[in-house]
């Protein structure tokens, strides 16, 4: 006995919603399906916060805590503080970034595993949950923000043109870079769970790599002339960080005061004039990761 061929969905049907099973619009699924993707930004936020007492507040704890141990530990005791004014704003401006790159690479790279359940019991396009966790790190992003704009306007800064213009810039190249890693980190994990693993040694190893808690003119100064040079300053991280220096601590009047006794602290710097590299690295990074998650997201079920 044959069995009956399956029948695709008609044109009448097309024209009124209807698709055949496990079809979807591949990269294109958090546009056409933003109302599961809404769903899936509440379920998260709504489980990661479930028994908690203090909810989002959270998101302020982790980050003050963090700026408050490294600034001690680096502002006070090894007195960088004294070579860099406004270290304050200097430094944390670095860390949001940090923050933000850390928990969107490795919430998207969990996103398939950790939501093993839907992925392998019912359909639903598997972009999302990479993309639900990054909207859900820009939920905890946007307190971090807040704090870093109300410090740098305690210590006088004001936005301008410039600084609007590097921080949407900074921005762009970090969400483009950091979800590019992530889809490609979530297809790689759903069959070798090690891979998450080397996400957290990544972004443990990240604050260090990029000017966030030292002034990019000391690696000049150590590495200067030579290709891990280059390097360095071709990092998106070390780009985007710089961008935000930029954004928020470069032409604060506590730095634009010290430019005569240290020029070095205006000079627009490499990884700012290469934000065009930082924008095609990020560009490649997005269509390496969205092609490699395509053609794995069929094979999740089963390797979950």
């Amino acid at each position: 006995m044959t069995r009956p061929a399956v029948r695709g969905p008609s044109r009448a049907e097309r024209a009124e919603g209807w698709r055949a099973p496990g079809t979807d619009a591949g990269w294109l699924n958090p546009v056409t399906e933003r109302f599961l993707l809404r769903l899936l930004v509440k379920k998260e936020l709504r489980v990661r916060y479930r028994g908690s007492v203090l909810g989002m507040v959270w998101s302020y704890v982790k980050p003050a805590v963090q700026f408050v141990v490294f600034y001690i530990a680096l502002g006070v005791f090894l007195q960088l503080s004294k070579d860099t004014p406004a270290y304050a704003v200097y430094l944390f401006s670095g860390i949001v970034v940090v923050n933000l790159f850390g928990e969107v690479f490795g919430n998207a790279t969990r996103s398939i595993t950790g939501n093993a359940p839907l992925v392998s019991k019912i359909y639903l396009p598997s972009q999302l949950f990479p993309w639900s966790s990054m909207i859900v790190a820009l939920v905890h992003f946007l307190p971090q923000l807040v704090v870093l704009v109300v410090g740098a306007l305690l210590y006088g800064w004001r936005p301008s043109p410039t600084s609007v213009a590097a921080f949407a810039l900074g921005m762009v190249i970090l969400l483009v870079f950091t979800m590019g890693l992530g889809l490609l980190g979530a297809a790689l994990n759903a069959a070798f769970r090690d891979v998450e693993n080397f996400v957290d040694l990544i972004v443990m190893v990240a604050t260090w790599l990029s000017p966030v808690l030292y002034r990019i003119a000391m690696v000049q100064e150590a590495i200067g002339g030579t290709v891990l040079w280059w390097l360095y300053q071709l990092n998106p991280l070390t780009i985007v960080v710089e961008l935000f220096h930029v954004a928020f601590w470069r032409y604060g009047p506590h730095v634009v005061a010290k430019v005569p006794a240290d020029p070095t602290l205006t000079q627009p710097g490499e990884p700012f004039g290469l934000w065009w590299a930082g924008l095609l690295i990020a560009a490649a990074t997005f269509v390496v990761g969205t092609v490699v998650f395509e053609r794995s997201k069929r094979r999740f079920a089963q390797e979950l």
